[in-house]
């Protein structure tokens, strides 16, 4: 939790009635030391210079004593075990992010050099530097200028934007313009369609005022990346009421973007009442049961025995001192996976985990479809067979699809998202098939194959194969068929489609925010994968 105001707000107990040990510690600590202290002053009647060559520690007198170290390690045990928390159990098979919807000005004012090398470019920076930053995290890219257009829906896989990202430049753009409050509305409409708060990053050297009040009555978080030299303000910019950051040459500005579009998507976190809370009491075992190694002795003479014991064992550790081999001494493969995996490491975190539904999903986040099916197949739950079923559309194999969410139906008749995938599922097989048909008469459709063939199980039709680069298709492709089936420079694929984006209006540019029936799993209703 970044947020000191959330996390305020957040903080409790979930045993706030053992919160009573402590005045009953501090009674007992303040009784003995009072104790304690009368007797050492039972030497008062001797006279002064005998007193002082025959006591010992006197200097010492009022300093913290192995009393106090025990005191205070009890307190913090009874602090543990009250269950201090601040955040819910994350959810394992949602993002662990919030959506964002990033909007990049392309209009001929970004080419100056005054941020170098150029206002654009530094933009395309900070935008692949924030999605550095969420790796995992579902994100979005929209141009504007004089139109808005969306550039890449909603994914969960940076390489799928780089190029498009690095393609866009203001010769791709219809107009000359400024027509922020376009993209925010299409960034609006991609967020609506998402199952968790989302928010907007707008990327940009100004501002037109006429847009400034759709821009502060938003809806949804928004935040700025000011593309401005240092100095020079733009009277736009400086009229939202949005969290603006100026453009920095480290990545201080894109952490400051990200903790605040990620406020709301937290505070969601926090109300989702079906996770329950997380107890953070385990963390104050450790300084507690440092503290009472102190009180075996005396004086203070163990207070560095915790220090040597670990420097010894990782000294005399066969084959030298490793850090997973540290790791192991304290948490469980289980709890390493985890750790991989908030960090966005689901390689890793594969390889970790020893619970194989967790060890599953992780390979279908690292994209191991084939391993997370086989791995899934062992498990009997209706969690694993739509896992199962969300690896088998990524694969490609959507029959075997359709047959795990009607799996996971079976074992649970109640799970909504099976059901809504088991019915997309079943739209991308009738849509292969018809496809194939069409080949048999020379129809060839505006639709590329994959590089994988795909299931046909019915026969229906002959198997397609990808069209050379050369070959053109005789009716005008939509823009999702452009995105899947481009075979040309990205920056001649944008300017067409924008182009033609902008010959259809508005609605087209709304079209081209709708999800891609072959782009494979998104977000289902619940905060996990379906199909899109």
């Amino acid at each position: 939790m970044t947020d000191p105001a959330l996390f305020l707000e957040a903080f409790h107990f979930l045993r706030p009635w053992l919160l009573v040990l402590l005045p009953v510690i501090a009674a007992l600590w303040w009784a003995a030391r009072r104790g304690r202290l009368r007797a050492e002053t039972g030497a008062q009647a001797l006279a002064p210079h005998l007193r002082a060559a025959l006591t010992v520690g006197a200097a010492s007198r009022r300093r913290l004593r192995p009393l106090d170290g025990a005191a205070m390690a009890f307190a913090l045990a009874a602090l543990g075990a009250a269950g201090p928390t601040w955040s819910r159990v994350p959810d394992p098979f949602a993002a662990q992010s919030a959506p964002v919807a990033a909007i990049l000005k392309v209009a001929p004012s970004m080419t100056a050099g005054d941020v170098a090398p150029s206002r654009l470019e530094r933009g395309k920076q900070k935008i692949r530097g924030f999605l550095e930053r969420r790796a995992g995290a579902r994100t979005a890219l929209i141009a504007y200028a004089g139109t808005a257009h969306s550039v890449v829906p909603m994914t969960e896989d940076p390489d799928v934007m780089t190029p498009y990202l690095g393609a866009l430049t203001p010769e791709v753009m219809p107009e000359a313009g400024d027509r922020a409050g376009e993209a925010l509305a299409l960034a609006l409409a991609m967020l609506a369609q998402e199952n968790a708060p989302g928010g907007v990053l707008l990327v940009t050297d100004a501002i037109d005022p006429a847009d400034v009040a759709a821009l502060n009555a938003a809806g949804a978080p928004l935040a700025v990346l000011a593309l401005l030299p240092e100095g020079v303000r733009d009277r736009g910019i400086d009229a939202l009421d949005a969290p603006v950051a100026q453009v920095t040459p480290d990545d201080a500005d894109l952490a400051r973007l990200e903790r605040a579009l990620d406020a709301a998507w937290r505070r969601a976190q926090l109300e989702n009442a079906e996770q329950p809370w997380e107890d953070r009491g385990r963390w104050l075992a450790w300084p507690a049961a440092a503290l009472t190694l102190i009180w075996f002795r005396r004086g203070w003479t163990m207070r560095w025995a915790a220090l040597a014991l670990v420097v010894a064992g990782a000294a005399f550790a066969p084959g030298g001192a490793r850090a997973e081999g540290i790791a192991d001494w304290f948490l469980t493969p289980d709890q390493q996976g985890e750790l991989a995996a908030r960090r966005g490491d689901f390689h890793a975190a594969s390889d970790l985990y020893a619970d194989p539904l967790h060890r599953g999903y992780a390979l279908y986040r690292a994209g191991r479809y084939a391993e997370a099916r086989e791995v899934l197949a062992r498990l009997s739950t209706p969690e694993a067979a739509f896992i199962q079923g969300l690896a088998a559309i990524r694969d490609h194999a959507y029959r075997n699809g359709v047959r795990a969410f009607e799996t996971t139906l079976e074992r649970d008749p109640d799970f909504a998202d099976a059901a809504a995938n088991l019915a997309l599922a079943k739209r991308i097989v009738t849509y292969v098939e018809d496809a194939q048909e069409q080949s048999d008469t020379g129809e060839q459709p505006d639709l590329r194959a994959d590089e994988e063939t795909y299931d046909n199980e019915a026969n229906r039709g002959q198997e397609m194969e990808a069209p050379a680069p050369g070959d053109k298709a005789e009716a005008m492709p939509s823009t999702e068929q452009w995105m899947n089936a481009v075979d040309t420079r990205p920056a001649d694929f944008l300017r067409q489609r924008f182009a033609l984006e902008a010959a259809r209006g508005p609605a087209a540019d709304n079209a081209a925010s709708a999800p891609d029936p072959s782009a494979g799993p998104a977000p289902g209703a619940a905060g996990q994968e379906a199909p899109e």
